[in-house]
Formats: C-alpha cells, structure tokens, sequence
C-alpha cells in the first residue's frame, strides 16, 4: 500500500469533501484564489478562534484589533512598500510569460535564490543556462510591485490611489497610538489582527501555498530595545506551542534562520518555521524583530509622535517591535498533510484526517443504523439535537451503509461516530466508534455528552 502523502491526495480529498475549490471553477479558474467549502470554513473558524482565544482571550497583555483592508497610500509610501515590496521577475523570451526568478533559479538546484540580487540571479540564470519551463531563453531579472493598485471614490487621478494591503501589520502600526492613547497599557503589550491581505503573485502555485489572495494572523508585541533579544526567545516557544495546540508534532516543524541578504527590509532578526510539505520544505510562519522601523517611519511621514511614556520612569521613546505572523492557508495545509493517514481496516484501505478535536470541522457524528426505520432515524435525530446544545459541532449522517458513513466521517476527520441501534430503543445506550482506532463502546446516553466533552 501506497502510503505516501502527496498533494494529489491532499487535492484529491479536499474538492472531493468539500474542503476547499477553484475559484471561479465555473469559468475555468483563477490562479492563486480557491473558495473554502462547508468543511473548510469550519476548519478555518476553528483553527482562527482557537488562535485568537490563545494569543488575545487568555492574556492581559494583547489587544485585539480589525483594521480596514484599504488605507491612504500615504501609509503604504511611508512603510517603504510602494517602493520596495517587490519580487525578482524574468520573461520567457517567445511567449512572453514571466516567472518568480528566485523560484525558477531554485527549481534548478540554486539554494538561497530568495538572498540574491536581480544581477545576480541574472548572471547565475547565464552562467548555468537555465531556460523557461518551455524551454526558451529568460530576459535578464527586474522587480515587480506585488502590491494591487486600485481607486478610492469617482474622480480618479493620483490622489485617489489607493492599494489592497500586501500585510495586516500596518493597519496595526497607524493604530498604535489610539490603542496606548485609549488603553493606557503597560509595556510589553501587543496587538493581534486577522484578516485578508492581497499580493499580485507572479506564480502562484502549490495549492493553497502561493496565493494572491490570503489570510494572515499577526501579532505586533511592543516592546523596550534592551528587551528585544529576551521577548524574542519569548515568541519563539509560543508559536511553537501554537502549533502543538492545532495538533502538528515538533519534529514536524523547522526552524530557519533567515540571513541578513535574505530578511526584509525592515528586519534585524528572522526566523522562519518550515514545514515539509509534499513539495519540499517550506516556510509556515515567521518570527521577526522589526526593530521601531515602522513607527518611526510613521513619524516621520505623518508628523505624529509614536512614543510612549513609561509609567514608572516617565522616560518616552519609540517602542521597538517582535512579530510573530501566520499564514492561515500554510497553516491549514500543513495541518491537512500532518494528519492525512492511510491504513487498512476490515480488509480495506482506509484514508483518513487524525485531526484534532479542537480544530475538526465535526466532532461527532450520529447515525441511525438503518436509514428505513422511523423509530431509529427519530430516535438519533433525538441524540443530534442534544449533542448539538451540549457538544457542539455534530453532524446527522443516514446516507449509505454504515460502512460508508464511517469512512467518510473518517475521511473529513470527525474524532467519534454514535450509532443509534435496536438495543438503543431497549436500554437507551448507543455505540460510539474512535475514528483513530475504530475501536467501539456501549455508552449511556446520559454519560454521552460529558464523555464526547473529555
């Protein structure tokens, strides 16, 4: 048995299960933009809630905040974005499709591509005689913006310029100072932002990895600059045990630290955690220290003083910044491909999802044991309806045999199956099913809920 995961199967499963689509599939697709299903929004919610109740609900030290996606460009110039987020491009000199050069460079067995400059990558391409992926000869390397341009309002010209944002940090960065002037909070203290952000990627690819459109969740933690070295270390256990809460194993994840070619404009420090994906290893998330760059840089372009005053000493200064951010799409394809499994089960190869409770779209799943028999059908729409006030996220399932409903609660991950049989309509007891194992009990409906629960 083939027990390999690839992304064929990771594909495979989530069109199939109605995890994730194409988007605009209707018309033939769209590069880099997939539409979540019924399953995948669950999973989404349940990863972004559990995110959110670990890093804003169950501390005293962040605030939560959801800014507007577009903003002045005025932000955008004084970030350095307008001028610097750009890619590294080359053309294929007959068709005229353009590629990620960093991407097509190691493709051909360069390492660190991403820390090149465009000459160099422009003299590696010559020197190593990479061609296309048809075959043709590349233009030399350029940059492009990432950044979507639009229009703000009816007049158009230059002052209506606006862009989607490329990152959720700034709209935290020009809400600094409504958050200190309106919560007075101690230092360190942070704030935490979900939402979508937007890059004109050349070459989108790998499923859901490379988009154009994503959603990200980032927190920015002020911080004093003699603190910095501590609060990163801080930062680095916690987004390590983030990822043990959604249930992806340590030795799964790897820690990569970014070079000075290779870091953003604005970094002193970056660690990426990597995760090997079916197509290699690759970034999940990254930690940075983003010294006081943006907040100086605000104050600089806005004539609007970032510092804080501290408490105790009343010394003021600009604060300096960690920042620990995620990929919600990296996120969920790494929690797909960790908890994908085949095995074999009552003489047949079974796939399935080892989610964790936390985070699977159903928890459990009730089934009557015959679909043609009124008095079980009522009777576990009687268990449903339970469940579902004192569980939460339970799923009615009487399609198929019961064979087939095991395997495609299985498949989309639900940790527990509860059948309603004869002996239920008798003693009021049902089976319940582990999805792991398959292993079955004789469980009391009075003792259901609390056992689902534990």
């Amino acid at each position: 048995m083939d027990t390999e995961v690839t992304m064929e199967k990771i594909v495979s499963l989530c069109k199939r299960r109605g995890f994730i689509f194409p988007g605009s599939e209707l018309y033939g697709g769209i590069a880099g933009m997939w539409d979540y299903g019924p399953l995948g929004v669950d999973l989404k919610n349940n990863i972004r809630d559990l995110w959110w109740r670990t890093f804003v609900h169950e501390r005293d030290d962040i605030y939560g905040l959801d800014s507007a996606i577009l903003m002045r460009k005025n932000v955008w110039e004084a970030s350095g974005h307008v001028g610097g987020f750009v890619d590294p491009i080359v053309e294929d000199m007959v068709t005229k499709k353009r590629y990620r050069a960093d991407s097509l460079l190691e493709d051909n067995g360069v390492e660190n591509a991403d820390g090149m400059s465009a000459d160099e990558m422009t003299e590696c391409i010559k020197k190593k005689e990479i061609k296309s992926p048809e075959g043709n000869p590349l233009s030399d390397v350029r940059t492009f913006n990432l950044m979507f341009k639009t229009n703000v309002g009816a007049t158009g010209g230059e002052d209506s310029v606006s862009y989607l944002r490329p990152e959720t940090a700034q709209g935290i960065f020009v809400n600094y100072k409504n958050i200190i002037d309106v919560f007075y909070p101690s230092i360190p203290f942070g704030v935490a932002q979900i939402g979508k952000a937007f890059r004109n990627e050349i070459s989108p690819r790998d499923f859901i990895f490379r988009l154009r459109e994503m959603e990200q969740m980032e927190i920015e933690y002020f911080i004093k600059e003699r603190e910095w070295e501590e609060s990163f270390e801080y930062w680095r256990k916690e987004v390590m045990g983030f990822y043990e809460k959604v249930g992806i194993p340590a030795h799964l994840i790897y820690e990569h630290e970014i070079p000075k070619e290779g870091r953003a404009h604005y970094s002193k420090r970056t660690i990426d955690f990597e995760f090997k994906y079916p197509f290699g290893q690759k970034e999940l998330s990254g930690l940075a220290y983003r010294t006081d760059y943006d907040l100086r840089k605000h104050q600089e372009h806005s004539g609007v003083s970032m510092e804080y005053t501290d408490k105790n000493t009343r010394d003021k200064f600009i604060p300096h910044v960690i920042e620990p951010s995620f990929g919600m799409e990296r996120l969920v394809l790494a929690i797909l491909t960790s908890a994908y499994r085949e095995d074999e089960m009552d003489g047949e190869i079974r796939s399935y999802l080892a989610l964790d409770t936390k985070i699977s779209p159903v928890r459990v799943a009730v089934f009557p044991l015959l679909k043609n028999k009124p008095e079980l059908v009522k009777k576990a729409g009687n268990v449903f309806s339970v469940l579902k006030k004192e569980v939460g996220r339970v799923r009615f399932d009487a399609h198929g045999n019961i064979g087939k409903r095991y395997r495609r609660q299985d498949e989309i991950g639900t940790p527990h199956c509860v059948t309603v049989d004869f002996d239920t309509l008798e003693d009021d007891t049902v089976t319940v099913r582990e999805r792991d194992s398959g292993e079955q009990q004789r469980v009391s409906l009075n003792e259901l809920p609390s056992l689902l629960v534990k």
